[in-house]
């Protein structure tokens, strides 16, 4: 094969190869969906989704709320009535009193015989109560918690930080420690995460800086106003808040 013919041959060869590569960074934004952006994709579609929202007293909605309406119960006000969603399912089983490892011992009934499509967990407030020597205990049971809801589902997992407390919830103290791990475990596992204690106080360093003002007891519950600003922070991270809608434009005075 003669010179020009032998480059223009290395030419062709050359520029095959690198258009057929990737640009830097490009495979992993193509390839990889996070997880907050599937939910965001199932939102958009028409097929049905049933969410199990699991965690302590705080998600059960208990005695705290004084009757009103809890996070999940705005969010399925959002979700079934003022999205269109009537077909979606959404299942509360959050229990007062609960950790990490009850939920892990109650995983089948609470969580897997539902067959969901997303779970929600919030989590961590009750685990906190051991301090310090409860932190490694509580990142391992996460973890297995979401390992066996990755093996034994298809859901889509959504982790929230619990609600910054108050001085007076002193067995708690170590609740911060608690929620970084949480973060960790939702960056480790490539889950979608609501933090909650984090989106709290950039709401209080914005407006009305009292935390009391977000909690019944003046410690760890929320109060109504806490269960809206639990829900419009998680319609905000899945991008259906509407301030023009009711549930959206909820507030308490």
């Amino acid at each position: 094969m003669g010179g020009p013919s032998l480059r223009f041959f290395c030419f062709i060869c050359f520029s095959a190869f690198f258009l057929g590569q990737a640009a830097p960074g490009q495979e992993d934004s193509t390839k990889k969906t996070s997880e907050v952006e599937r939910i965001k994709i199932l939102l958009q579609s028409e097929e049905p989704i049933t969410w199990v929202i699991t965690g302590d007293s705080i998600t059960h909605g208990a005695l705290h709320t004084h009757g009103a309406r809890s996070y999940p119960e705005h969010f399925a006000e959002r979700v079934r009535w003022e999205l269109g969603r009537v077909r979606d399912v959404v299942i509360n089983t959050g229990i007062s009193g609960d950790t990490v490892p009850g939920l892990l011992n109650d995983l089948e009934h609470r969580v897997l015989r539902f067959k969901p499509t997303v779970v929600s967990i919030m989590m961590g407030m009750n685990d906190a109560v051991k301090g310090e020597e409860g932190r490694e205990l509580f990142r391992e049971k996460y973890r297995e918690l979401i390992e066996r809801l990755k093996k034994e589902t298809d859901a889509l997992i959504l982790l929230h930080t619990p609600n910054p407390i108050t001085p007076a919830a002193d067995r708690r103290q170590d609740l911060p420690a608690y929620s970084e791990i949480i973060r960790e475990i939702a960056k480790e596992y490539g889950v979608a995460l609501v933090d909650q204690d984090r989106m709290w106080k950039d709401y209080l360093s914005k407006g009305r800086n009292d935390l009391n003002y977000l909690l019944n007891d003046g410690t760890i519950h929320p109060n109504a106003a806490g269960h809206i600003l639990f829900a419009h922070n998680l319609f905000r991270v899945l991008d259906i808040f509407d301030p023009e809608s009711r549930t959206c434009r909820l507030y308490t005075p």
